[in-house]
C-alpha cells in the first residue's frame, strides 16, 4: 500500500516530464530504449539530448525490468558523457517537492557538465600554443650552462667532498670499535 509521501510511478513521471520538459527537454514517455546491450522501456527520454529519466518502482516491475548490470552499464555510458539518466528507485519515499528537488539538481549538474565538455575545447588550443615557445626557448638556456659548469669543475673541489665523506666513514667506524 502507498503511504501519503511515496508517489506512484505515473505521478512521479508526469512530475519528472514536466521539469524536464521545463528546461527544455524533448520528453517521449515510456519509449524502448536498446542501447549498450541494455534493453527496457524508459519512463522519459530526449533522443536528440541523450537525457532521460526512470522511475523504478515494483508497481510495473522495473527492478526487473532494468537489472544491476545494465544499470551500471547505463552508468559507464553516462561517466564517457554519452548520455545522461536521472533513475529514482521507489525504495526511498519521496514527495513531490522532494522529487521535483532532485530531478531540478540533477538537470542544473546536467547543464554544468556541458558547459564544461565546450569550454576545455577553447582553452586548450591557445594552453597548447603557449608551451610550445616556451620549451623552444628552455633548450638554448640549457646549452649556455653546460660550457659554464665545465669550466667551474676544478679537480681539487671533486677530492675535498671525497676527502670529508672518508672522513667521516673513518670517524663513524671508529666509535663502535672502541666499545661501550
Amino acid at each position: 500500500m502507498p503511504s501519503a509521501d511515496l508517489l506512484s510511478e505515473t505521478k512521479a513521471c508526469d512530475l519528472l516530464a514536466r521539469v524536464f520538459r521545463a528546461r527544455g527537454y524533448d520528453i517521449a514517455r515510456n519509449i524502448p530504449f536498446r542501447e549498450y546491450g541494455v534493453s527496457f522501456h524508459i519512463d522519459g527520454w530526449d533522443a536528440k539530448a541523450r537525457v532521460g529519466f526512470e522511475f523504478l518502482s515494483s508497481e510495473d516491475d522495473d527492478h526487473d525490468d532494468l537489472t544491476l548490470t545494465e544499470y551500471q552499464t547505463l552508468m559507464a555510458a553516462q561517466l564517457r558523457g554519452e548520455l545522461t539518466v536521472f533513475v529514482i528507485d521507489e525504495v526511498e519515499p519521496l514527495s513531490a517537492a522532494d522529487l521535483r528537488g532532485a530531478a531540478e539538481e540533477f538537470l542544473d549538474e546536467v547543464a554544468e557538465a556541458v558547459k564544461a565538455r565546450r569550454r576545455p575545447a577553447k582553452k586548450a588550443k591557445p594552453a597548447a600554443r603557449k608551451a610550445k615557445p616556451a620549451a623552444k626557448k628552455a633548450k638554448p638556456a640549457a646549452k649556455k650552462a653546460k660550457p659554464a659548469a665545465k669550466k667551474a669543475k676544478p679537480v681539487a673541489k671533486k677530492v675535498k667532498p671525497a676527502a670529508k665523506k672518508a672522513k667521516a666513514k673513518r670517524t663513524t667506524g671508529k666509535k663502535p670499535g672502541r666499545g661501550r
